[in-house]
């Protein structure tokens, strides 16, 4: 796994938030999920390298979830500072933008694999968006434990072809 892009991240919440309805810490976590189950199927890889850990209403993107909680004033993140000046978050879940993402900080891949999850399952209850996630990856993890990336990859349609690209990334080393 490389290293996570905070940017990056932050311009996704961003990206989420101006378009869809009620952008609460679940719906952004369930929308960043999906984004990169897709762009892991599509592009053999996950668009921030964020880890997920397998909590009680599914997956969350753990450095996401941190940042928007150091917003939120309870608990800290590195990346603070520059994510309050990009969102607010009120009525303790919902995050509120304060401007546009920086779309050229995505490429066209990741745009497009998070418009795909937001057009699937951005409009999806609380309740459908946890059901959807609670996925085998999900299952196959602890409590609040890490999902990994080889579990996620095996829920996949190509996940033979997958889990070889994730062994090797770079064929010939």
């Amino acid at each position: 796994m490389t290293k996570f892009d905070a940017r990056k991240a932050i311009e996704i919440i961003l990206y989420i938030a101006n378009k869809v309805k009620e952008p609460t810490f679940h719906r952004i976590s369930k929308l960043f999920y999906f984004a990169d189950k897709k762009h892991l199927e599509y592009y053999g890889r996950l668009i921030c390298d964020d880890e997920y850990v397998a909590m009680k209403h599914g997956p969350v993107p753990s450095e996401v979830y941190d940042i928007l909680k150091s917003v939120r004033g309870d608990g800290t993140s590195d990346f603070q500072h520059q994510a309050k000046n990009a969102f607010q978050v009120r009525e303790k879940y919902l995050v509120k933008p304060s401007r546009k993402a920086d779309v050229n900080l995505l490429s066209e891949s990741e745009e497009e694999c998070i418009n795909a999850a937001i057009e699937e399952y951005g409009t999806l209850s609380f309740q459908e968006l946890t059901e959807k996630s609670h996925d085998k990856a999900w299952e196959a993890a602890d409590d609040n434990d890490i999902i990994s990336v080889k579990d996620i990859a095996s829920t996949l349609s190509n996940s033979k072809e997958l889990l070889k690209h994730l062994r090797n990334p770079y064929p010939g080393d």
